[in-house]
């Protein structure tokens, strides 16, 4: 019997993603206030995890069985131990980073003092602002007034605060003091000289607590933060006097009354005051309890306040304009002339908007169809949709109710589109629309010509500051014939189409892909070229893992760039498959997928990644790239990746993320490579 392929436990590979993110912050050739914000991406991005992945492996206990068992490598609760001791040891680690950038603040002149450390200026200054800003807004509650614990919120950070006075007669009390989320977590102090301080808001309430409890026998307060992450999975119900989206709001409200997943708490806290808390919260060693610093939340450490110091953020990010792209000129003109690839946030976002700004007011503009899954808060995208209907042009939105932690916005705007006349259709039962596209009909002469983008990342103008992603803007037939299919079938579900060009989740993609890689072993089989690069965020899918190591162990060339999770262990298929992660200023997001085919290449770029639920369970769209200019493209920003030495770590069984580094070649930090390759070709 041939050997069983291993394969990592998605959730450990996650977390040695979020470890990456981490290195960032520990490494000094960052500016530091770069550093500062990597330890708030690490916190937000654990969040998370525990809110989503956590919360699921944590359901699964429940259903234990060897089907569950085999989907996720290993008994839930022993995941589950795997994860807390993981998490255990970065949290330790965070520790360490976070007291170091304190230090090297300190060499700036920049100091975070605490309650303990005010003179009486600073004192006189926090009273103030504690009085006319905090304490109005201060929520606490006397826990001995109560029957049980208060509900704790997700998200928000709490005080557990022991009273205690010397007068023996005055009993220990206990507290819970809500710091406040409406207003900064810093609060700058005024300057001495060139030295600058702040104080986190925690300590300046924690100054304040002999005011806040002025009215009782107290002389002694000490108080420790917590922090509570819920399930933030959402429970549509089945009532059919419901409209889809009342159920998905009705489910968004009940998100932060969510199963307990995690308890964060101060280590120093005192042991009867821990017990007390955990108790009456019901709560117990299986439901993460993990010990932490004096602060949590650092997600609020992404907004540190930078002073106005230059030389401790990175240099301005300028996007470039793209060189075939002239101002006041048409959009469509050029696309007519030859497909184009945008690829933020390295060009302007602005030239999507702009397209789509142009087809609002452009009288031989008939229709607009798009698909959208996230949107900025204040979306010039949807701005230019609801001006194309205002203008008379048909306008359709797909619009997906169930991306997560973005429903609240997405029904929002929903709402706002309607009311211009926009037709918004919200999806497919059972399947989240995933994928990136836009339709433009556009008649030209006596011929309505379509026009179709599609992209690997959102319609949204802030992602696009920060997420690396790609864009084809086209009207080739092939490809916007197809594109035109899929909006048709968003109408009539019931009906069935064949794709030619496109990869469409669920019904093909996975087929096709396999397909795709078993040309490649076929054609190393009689001694042709065979090679395959896949650029993606993920890699968990176990059939299409297999298939690739099968491909390895046939000879087949494999490199992977795979920024989050890789279930995949490269030496399982000896030397042909080699594998790296790139976390650096901008969140690689980008999939695209090249085969040799005999060295006939094969372009793709996608919404997908090589996951379950979006090969399986998402509409999807991985499209062709025809163009061979723009192939090169994509080849130079795959092969600059692959040649990084500079911020790329090895993907390997021991997930111990190593710098790949070869001193022998130069310096080749990706990000700011193909930065340096589109910005040549714009200025030839």
């Amino acid at each position: 019997m041939a050997k069983k392929k291993k394969i990592i436990n998605r959730e450990i590979s996650w977390l040695s993603f979020n470890h990456r993110v981490l290195q960032e912050a520990a490494d000094t050739s960052l500016p530091l206030m770069e550093r500062i914000k990597f330890l708030g991406i690490f916190s937000n991005n654990l969040d998370e995890f525990f809110k989503v992945r956590v919360a699921t492996v944590k359901r699964m206990m429940d259903y234990d069985s060897r089907y569950m068992r085999n989907m996720i490598g290993d008994k839930p609760k022993n995941v589950l131990k795997q994860i807390q001791e993981t998490v255990i040891e970065l949290q330790a680690q965070f520790q360490q980073i976070y007291q170091s950038i304190i230090q090297e603040l300190e060499k700036e002149n920049i100091f975070i003092i605490n309650e303990k450390q005010l003179n009486q200026q600073q004192a006189d200054y926090v009273k103030h602002y504690f009085n006319e800003e905090v304490r109005p807004i201060l929520s606490l509650v006397m826990l001995h007034n109560v029957d049980r614990i208060p509900y704790l919120k997700d998200k928000a950070i709490y005080l557990a605060t022991k009273l205690t006075s010397v007068d023996e007669s005055v009993k220990t009390e206990y507290a819970l003091v809500e710091v406040p989320g409406t207003i900064s977590r810093f609060f700058v102090l005024p300057s001495d000289g060139e030295k600058k301080y702040l104080i986190i808001l925690d300590d300046v309430i924690r100054f304040c607590l002999i005011d806040v409890f002025s009215i009782f026998h107290f002389n002694t307060f000490e108080a420790y933060t917590l922090k509570i992450t819920r399930d933030a999975e959402l429970d549509v119900d089945n009532d059919l006097s419901q409209s889809f989206i009342e159920k998905i709001s009705n489910s968004v409200s009940r998100r932060n009354k969510g199963q307990p997943v995690r308890l964060v708490y101060d280590r120093d806290i005192p042991e009867d005051l821990f017990d007390y808390i955990v108790k009456e919260m019901e709560m117990d060693e299986d439901d993460n309890l993990i010990p932490g610093g004096r602060y949590h939340n650092f997600r609020d450490f992404m907004d540190f306040p930078d002073f106005g110091l230059p030389h401790l953020v990175n240099k301005p990010h300028v996007p470039l304009n793209h060189w075939r792209i002239k101002p006041n000129s048409s959009i469509f003109s050029v696309i007519a002339e030859k497909d184009l690839l945008l690829h933020y946030p390295y060009q302007r976002f602005m030239n999507f908007i702009n397209w789509l700004r142009e087809a609002a007011i452009d009288p031989k503009v008939v229709s607009i169809k798009i698909t959208l899954y996230r949107v900025a808060k204040n979306s010039k995208v949807i701005n230019a949709l609801i001006n194309a209907a205002r203008n008379g042009k048909s306008v359709t939105v797909i619009i997906e109710l169930q991306a997560r932690f973005d429903e609240k916005a997405n029904i929002y705007w929903s709402k706002k589109m309607e009311e211009v006349g926009v037709r918004v259709l919200f999806g497919i039962r059972g399947l989240k629309v995933h994928c990136k596209l836009v339709l433009v009909g556009r008649k030209e002469g006596n011929t309505l010509v379509n026009y179709a983008g599609i992209s690997t990342g959102n319609f949204h103008e802030g992602n696009a500051r920060v997420y690396s992603d790609t864009t084809l803007l086209t009207r080739d037939k092939r490809i916007s014939s197809e594109v035109k299919k899929v909006f048709l079938f968003f109408d009539n579900t019931f009906k069935t189409f064949s794709y030619k060009s496109l990869l469409l989740s669920p019904n093909y993609a996975r087929r096709r892909l396999m397909n795709l890689i078993d040309n490649e072993i076929k054609n190393k089989e009689i001694g042709r070229d065979s090679w395959i690069i896949i650029k993606t965020n993920s890699l968990v899918d176990k059939d299409m893992i297999n298939k690739l190591y099968q491909a390895g162990n046939s000879g087949v060339d494999i490199k992977l760039i795979i920024r989050g999770i890789c279930s995949l262990i490269p030496d399982e298929a000896g030397e042909n498959i080699k594998a790296i992660s790139i976390v650096d200023t901008f969140l690689e997001h980008s999939r695209i997928f090249v085969f040799c085919n005999n060295n006939k290449n094969l372009y793709y770029i996608s919404s997908a990644d090589w996951m379950s639920r979006n090969l399986d369970h998402r509409i999807e769209v991985t499209c062709p790239v025809y163009d061979t200019d723009l192939q090169d493209e994509l080849r130079t920003q795959i092969e600059t990746q692959w040649n990084d030495n500079v911020k790329a770590r090895i993907l390997n069984r021991e997930q111990d993320n190593h710098y790949l580094r070869d001193n022998e070649k130069q310096k080749t930090r990706s990000q700011q490579e193909f930065y340096k390759y589109l910005e040549k070709k714009s200025n030839q």
